[in-house]
């Protein structure tokens, strides 16, 4: 192989090949927990690869114009490859059902696309599968999101995992009392988000704000834990906006009680996604041997209305990649069923493929191939590609 033919079968840095087992066990997972979605009613919907700019604009409060992968059509728009999915759906929904009062209910599955340096062993593309419900701005519409969402994990296999909850009204709330403007809040919500206290400090030190409010500010890092720790939250709460976010956890985890799912929930008023669409309850997915949050959510009730439909909205995204590495890891990944069978016919192809026809008819995917290596060679092709069984004939 030449030098060109060497670089042109690598792939570049930050997408991968998958294929074989590694593959069906994926396609598997999806299957699985995409079954749990539709079992609650929601329905199937795609949208485009990639959009208008302004679909991800600054404005939205989505992924850093930096970490887009952006083109030009021959019109000479600025086009980008989708980062989020939450977006794309609001922007459909607002297009095709912009009179419509009853609530919505979407699921989605496909590749999103982010140009970030910042690999850390992620992926640049990554497969992603989630759930939007649009028009319903209830604690019950919170509760199915969360719980639907744990359902969904458990059908696919995983056992051991937390639902962090959070709301990042009750932070809002702070920083509104506090009189905060919007690059001290901003920087503020980095130093929360990686627990910086000291950061924090020094930062809210240097500004006119009460004592008391600085007090209120810092203690969000450490509100964390069990359902007790939103009535220490109340104790900092110190206006209605907060407060009103601690009673709405409160409704939603009465509610999660019902589905039987509460077992699987915490809380963390420190989680102030970087996503600026959300505006209500937020939550992440934690399971072990993964370095970050396999799946993520939230309500988002002013995202429609940049797209020209004022209507409420909460949803969640579920990492694929990463829930099947931690369940390959956990080595929980559910049982593959396996038809694949591999016919090796000598001489006879007439007969082989009247075999071949009726295993098919069966339920059998099979290949049909002529004999022309060792039977060892045939039963070590069909170990590596994922075939149940070996017949020569």
């Amino acid at each position: 192989m030449d030098f060109m033919g060497k670089r042109l079968v690598h792939t570049p840095e930050g997408v991968r090949d998958i294929y074989g087992k590694e593959y069906a066990n994926k396609q598997n997972i999806q299957r699985l927990f995409g079954e749990k979605l539709h079992s609650y009613g929601y329905q199937d919907i795609q949208t485009p690869t990639f959009e208008f700019f302004d679909v991800f604009s600054r404005e939205i409060g989505t992924t850093p114009s930096k970490e887009l992968y952006k083109f030009f059509d021959k019109e000479g728009n600025t086009l980008v490859l989708r980062p989020d999915f939450t977006p794309s759906i609001a922007r459909c929904v607002a297009k095709y059902f912009m009179d419509e009062t009853i609530p919505l209910r979407f699921c989605y599955s496909g590749n999103n696309f982010i140009n970030t340096n910042d690999l850390q062993g992620k992926l640049k593309e990554t497969t992603q599968m989630g759930a939007e419900l649009l028009g319903d701005a209830s604690p019950e519409a919170d509760a199915e999101m969360i719980a639907m969402l744990v359902e969904a994990l458990l059908n696919s296999g995983l056992k051991e995992f937390q639902v962090s909850i959070g709301q990042i009204e009750f932070f809002k709330g702070l920083c509104a009392n506090a009189k905060l403007d919007e690059e001290t809040e901003l920087a503020l919500r980095d130093f929360i988000s990686n627990r910086n206290d000291f950061g924090a400090h020094e930062l809210l030190l240097g500004k006119n704000i009460p004592e008391k409010s600085i007090e209120a500010l810092l203690s969000v890092s450490n509100l964390f834990g069990s359902y007790d720790i939103l009535d220490e939250a109340l104790e900092y709460a110190d206006n209605p906006r907060s407060k009103e976010a601690i009673e709405r956890l409160k409704q939603v985890y009465e509610l999660l009680k019902i589905y039987g799912v509460d077992k699987y929930i915490s809380f963390d008023l420190a989680m102030v996604s970087k996503y600026n669409y959300y505006t209500g309850i937020i939550f992440s997915a934690y399971t072990y041997q993964t370095g970050s949050a396999i799946a993520k959510g939230g309500r988002y009730d002013k995202l429609l209305e940049k797209f020209g439909k004022p209507a409420p909205a909460t949803g969640f995204v579920v990492m694929i990649d990463d829930l099947v590495s931690a369940l390959t890891r956990q080595k929980l990944c559910p049982e593959l069923e396996n038809k694949n069978l591999l016919l090796v016919y000598k001489e006879d192809f007439r007969t082989a493929l009247t075999k071949a026809k009726e295993y098919r008819s069966q339920g059998y995917s099979t290949v049909l191939l002529k004999m022309e290596e060792a039977k060892e060679h045939y039963a070590a092709f069909a170990q590596d590609n994922h075939f149940s069984k070996v017949l020569f004939i």
